[in-house]
């Protein structure tokens, strides 16, 4: 039980964090982490080692938040609001202290890129995946997950360099 402990303690704050950067609602967020644990439980005869606990955890993750959009018919993801809204206004000392200023921005630029490119920009930062595991969800080889999160990274820091 002491292991499942430490998996959970690991993987809960990566898998929470994945969603509070696709949906922007701690709500929300906290929902749908507990709602993947949930099914990780019951399915876990399904898991079969071909992959790391977390890459199978944050393939549930990923399945549950398309559902999710589905089911709620959810017109703009925080992404795509960034995108539009750039300076959003900080309504509270809470917010303040959860959002600083480099993180909207990273966000921002984040949300600018294409749809393949943001969920491995979003999988490596804030899921803290291998390129491994972020080539086996994106059915790619590792080489391509690293290749392409490496010339993602350089654009996101060239765009914030002029931002500045």
């Amino acid at each position: 039980m002491n292991k499942l402990e430490d998996e959970y303690e690991e993987i809960q704050p990566k898998i929470y964090a994945f969603f509070y950067a696709k949906t922007g609602n701690r709500a929300t967020s906290q929902d749908l982490c507990h709602d993947t644990f949930y099914e990780a439980c019951k399915n876990i005869a399904s898991f079969n080692g071909h992959s790391t606990l977390s890459t199978w955890m944050f393939s549930i993750a990923n399945n549950l938040l398309k559902k999710y959009y589905r089911k709620n018919k959810y017109q703009q993801s925080l992404m795509e609001k960034l995108a539009i809204i750039p300076e959003a206004e900080i309504q509270s000392i809470e917010e303040l202290t959860e959002v600083n200023e480099d993180t909207k921005m990273l966000l921002h630029h984040i949300s600018k890129m294409e749809d393949a490119a943001r969920e491995i920009v979003l999988l490596r930062i804030y899921g803290e995946l291998s390129f491994a595991e972020i080539g086996v969800l994106i059915d790619k080889s590792e080489n391509y997950a690293r290749v392409t999160f490496h010339r993602l990274k350089l654009r996101i820091q060239k765009a914030m360099e002029v931002t500045l």
